[in-house]
């Protein structure tokens, strides 16, 4: 396999990684959003579960990263959450005209969706 053939692999199969990831966010921001109107949650537990679908969805992305790349896992895993957290980052910017969360909140869930998917890449 040539060079340039490994990198159209590589790449494909980030791109269907994160797409992979987007999904279960999606699927996970359903389920938080049919609890919030049944069980009529505050902002705060709102808060915490947005926080914890990012690092599931980054964990499961960098697991599965980790089982397809073979090497380097935790390097892949994180390449992933990278990505994740760049494409939220552009997303809100599209969508809201900015970002609208403070430099800290922002660091801290930059930090999470690397770290989620290190970790998910380590565990494979």
């Amino acid at each position: 396999m040539g060079k340039g053939m490994m990198k159209q692999t590589w790449v494909l199969s980030v791109l269907k990684l994160l797409l992979f990831m987007y999904i279960i966010t999606g699927i996970l921001l359903v389920i938080l959003a049919g609890m919030l109107c049944k069980l009529q949650l505050s902002e705060s537990v709102v808060a915490v579960g947005i926080v914890l679908i990012y690092v599931i969805s980054g964990f499961l992305g960098g697991f599965l990263g980790g089982k397809i790349m073979k090497t380097r896992k935790f390097l892949w895993g994180m390449v992933l959450g990278g990505c994740y957290f760049v494409i939220l980052v552009i997303g809100s910017i599209l969508f809201t005209h900015g970002i609208n969360m403070e430099i800290g909140r922002f660091f801290t869930t930059l930090i999470l969706c690397i770290a989620s998917g290190m970790i998910g890449g380590m565990a494979s």
